[in-house]
């Protein structure tokens, strides 16, 4: 899964991810390893995300796509 918070501030706040690391009083490079997929939140950090941003935990991750699952499954 995916953890889409860059698409998810801009969408709910019109904010970058700047702003965000601002907001949450953290460095930007933690808040930029989120985005990027290097790191992941902790249980606390994703709390203060999602209301900072303003959406639930569901919001912020993207399910891989079915197609792509029974693709991967047909080619193994």
């Amino acid at each position: 899964m995916k953890i889409k918070i860059k698409e998810t501030v801009k969408t709910k706040r019109g904010w970058s991810l700047y702003k965000l690391a601002q907001v949450l009083d953290l460095p930007q490079q933690t808040v930029y390893s989120w985005a990027n997929g290097r790191t992941q939140p902790s249980y606390d950090n994703m709390d203060r995300l999602c209301d900072a941003i303003g959406c639930t935990v569901g919001e912020l991750f993207e399910a891989e796509p079915v197609q792509q699952k029974l693709d991967f499954a047909v080619n193994q």
